[in-house]
């Protein structure tokens, strides 16, 4: 399809507009306000829940099935090492610089350009939701999760579910149909304590270190096709101590856990209860591991354009919701929270020709 020059234009024009407002995660005001300026103009009915903007098509039907848009908005505080001022758009060599240009502003916009395409159409087979939302960087409890949750949204959908969402994040235009859920464990080793000269005590940290031997040398069985194995890392350990001379008592560490979608986290945790000697408590059992089948009908109309899948390593939105959900936008994962970050201005209007297409098929 040939892309108007006035959507690719607009969405670039928000994206150096997101890019000079500082939006770190829980200070994204301002950015809020900018997306809700921007639709305004765009005469497109919306509203604002903290800091998440959402809007309904024109025509919404609550009988229809219905997608969600989501992207956010919201960055990570930019990385040493930056040459360029990380809150000045620049153009250069065809690339537009700034902090959140790739993670997410490229996906955030390219989604936001499609969802003005469709929204006055009074024949569309779905309805769609546009949410550019919070706390993304963060997983933070006042993002989409909190906005999927509002009465007042909820109101909207007159008790139906959401059917389906795609979640825009960079993944070079390619279909992550399943993620890695995120698990964070903290471990604590019960000892003894006694005088390191009287051989007295029992060392807690020789208890940890067992157990971590066994986290090292541990295998899950279950090997998924598309995230492979479950990944166990001891990443902190920490005694209360500041004594050379005393045997502690307690040893502290922290397991991050990365969950394909063949256990769950349950099994997880009971499979860890049992073999180790330390005591366990998750920090959050939020952040799931997610799949979408490929018989789905996003999937589907991406391999018929040409997209290919994969399993994603990195975390998401899509952890939170609980429909199936396509994560796929404009940009590179690599590039993220890296110094310089920059995407390539024709990977944003392929990303919008490429959304719009994909949502065409299915209203087709």
């Amino acid at each position: 399809m040939a892309l108007s020059v006035s959507l690719y234009e607009s969405a670039k024009g928000l994206l150096k507009e997101l890019i000079s407002t500082p939006s770190f995660s829980r200070e994204e005001d301002q950015t809020a306000g900018v997306i809700t300026r921007f639709l305004a103009l765009q005469r497109i009915e919306h509203a604002r829940t903290d800091n998440n903007v959402y809007a309904f098509n024109k025509y919404f039907d609550p009988a229809k099935p219905t997608i969600l848009l989501n992207s956010h908005h919201d960055t990570v505080k930019p990385a040493k090492g930056y040459t360029l001022d990380p809150f000045t758009p620049i153009e250069k060599d065809g690339k537009l610089f700034g902090l959140g240009s790739n993670d997410a502003g490229g996906p955030l916009v390219s989604l936001i350009a499609s969802f003005v395409h469709f929204y006055d159409r009074p024949d569309l087979k779905y309805n769609l939701i546009l949410a550019a939302t919070a706390e993304e960087e963060i997983s933070g409890s006042n993002g989409v999760e909190a906005l999927l949750q509002k009465p007042f949204f909820l109101e909207k959908l007159e008790g139906k579910q959401i059917d389906a969402a795609i979640v825009g994040e960079p993944t070079l235009m390619q279909m992550a149909v399943a993620e890695r859920g995120l698990l964070v464990i903290d471990a604590i080793a019960h000892g003894k304590a006694g005088h390191a000269a009287r051989n007295e005590g029992i060392n807690a940290i020789s208890i940890a270190l067992k157990d971590i031997e066994w986290i090292n040398g541990y295998q899950f069985s279950k090997v998924s096709p598309l995230l492979d194995k479950v990944k166990m890392s001891v990443t902190v350990i920490e005694t209360e101590n500041k004594a050379h001379n005393v045997v502690p008592s307690t040893c502290r560490f922290v397991i991050d856990t990365r969950v394909n979608e063949l256990y769950s986290f349950d099994e997880i945790l009971n499979t860890l209860t049992k073999n180790l000697q330390s005591e366990i408590q998750p920090r959050s059992t939020r952040l799931k591991s997610t799949a979408i089948a490929l018989e789905h009908p996003l999937v589907k109309a991406g391999i018929e354009l040409g997209r290919s899948y994969y399993g994603s390593p990195t975390t998401s939105d899509k952890a939170l919701m609980d429909f199936p959900a396509l994560k796929m936008g404009p940009g590179d994962s690599a590039r993220s929270h890296t110094a310089d970050e920059f995407i390539f201005l024709t990977e944003i209007e392929e990303g919008i020709d490429l959304y719009i297409r994909l949502l065409s098929k299915l209203m087709n």
